[in-house]
């Protein structure tokens, strides 16, 4: 008898597809077939996944932007994708379907209702996305990243956490190395769509802390491509070590390495943050749906974890304040680090899981 199917659908950006991995590298190790079902766009951010992840890649589309023509073909492409997983699923019947959001998701999700497949939705963020709000009533479970997340009414849904990589649950609760002397480690990261505002201000945040702190600042700024060049001369005109890069490959070590980190408040970043427990100053995309990247940080916030800085009050001045005052008071550092190793939740993959296969059985 083969192992059972389980068929995760995923949207195209590290949001969605980070924690699918963390999902699939779980089922995996339990004996599981993983097909992961996607665009092309999707396809392309798939790398991360194991091997022995199939690819499945569908026609899909949104109505919410591409212009007039991008409109009205788009649900021709869902249909197309539709009918593509449907037959995909006649073929190779699926034990459930896991959706994580984003459009790419449209497809297998509507053709596991049509065929009452066993199907379940996980939405990372404190303000449910587009997709899954469409799906919300119309599946077994929800689980949620983000707690409280903002669900419609009448929908529950269970706290599971957001699901982290292997590379980041290697390095969970490291021990943090407190600011107190020596060398500190800073890491920079903004995500593809919210990375040139922290370029335009962290570099120019950072030359204002008094020379001792900037002595010791070892930076990893994560910018792109097309900022890299200035970003790199503005930490050389102000004398700090710094290494700028349009990915990072290794951001969990960085992360373990780090003294305090800044960062957009994606999912993601929030649990990667969380998992392995260090300070951050969270500054949430202002474009973000329904502002679900304030809604993210709020919760290290109010522990005491993070500060947040609203992109709309953003500015060097009081960036350079709050660096100085986290770095600069190593018991406050301590604090807020042990503050996010509370709230992480490593365990998020085994509480997806167990949900996955009590709606399969």
């Amino acid at each position: 008898m083969p192992a059972p199917l389980a068929l995760i659908a995923a949207g195209g950006t590290g949001g969605h597809m980070f924690p699918a991995q963390a999902l699939a590298e779980l089922l995996l190790a339990e004996g599981w077939r993983v097909r992961l079902s996607t665009d092309e766009r999707g396809a392309r951010y798939a790398g991360g996944f194991p091997e022995a992840v199939e690819r499945s890649v569908v026609q899909s589309a949104t109505t919410a932007r591409g212009g007039i023509v991008g409109k009205l073909t788009a649900p021709f492409k869902i249909a197309s994708g539709v009918l593509a997983a449907r037959k995909g699923f006649r073929r190779d019947r699926p034990a459930v379907v896991i959706g994580f959001g984003g459009y790419p998701t449209i497809p297998a999700l509507a053709a596991a209702v049509s065929m009452g497949l066993p199907r379940m939705i996980h939405e990372q963020n404190g303000v449910m996305g587009r997709v899954n709000r469409l799906f919300a009533r119309r599946v077994n479970r929800i689980a949620c990243g983000i707690w409280p997340t903002e669900l419609p009414a009448g929908v529950e849904g269970i706290h599971t956490g957001n699901p982290v990589r292997a590379s980041v649950l290697d390095r969970a609760g490291a021990a943090y190395a407190i600011p107190a002397e020596g060398d500190l480690h800073l890491l920079v990261i903004g995500g593809s769509q919210g990375a040139r505002v922290l370029s335009d201000i962290v570099p120019e945040a950072i030359a204002a802390l008094p020379e001792e702190l900037r002595a010791r600042l070892h930076v990893s700024h994560q910018a792109r491509a097309e900022d890299g060049d200035r970003v790199v001369e503005a930490y050389r005109d102000a004398s700090v070590r710094a290494e700028v890069q349009p990915f990072f490959a290794d951001v969990p070590e960085r992360l373990a390495r780090a003294q305090l980190v800044i960062s957009r408040s994606g999912a993601s970043s929030i649990a990667d943050i969380t998992a392995i427990g260090r300070p951050a100053i969270l500054i949430p995309l202002a474009s973000a749906t329904g502002d679900h990247q304030t809604a993210n940080a709020r919760a290290l916030s109010e522990a005491g974890a993070a500060l947040i800085l609203p992109e709309s009050q953003l500015d060097a001045k009081q960036l350079t304040r709050d660096i100085g005052a986290i770095l600069g008071d190593p018991a406050r550092a301590q604090a807020m680090a042990a503050a996010a190793r509370q709230l992480g939740r490593p365990d998020a993959a085994q509480r997806l899981y167990d949900i996955v296969t009590e709606i399969a059985a």
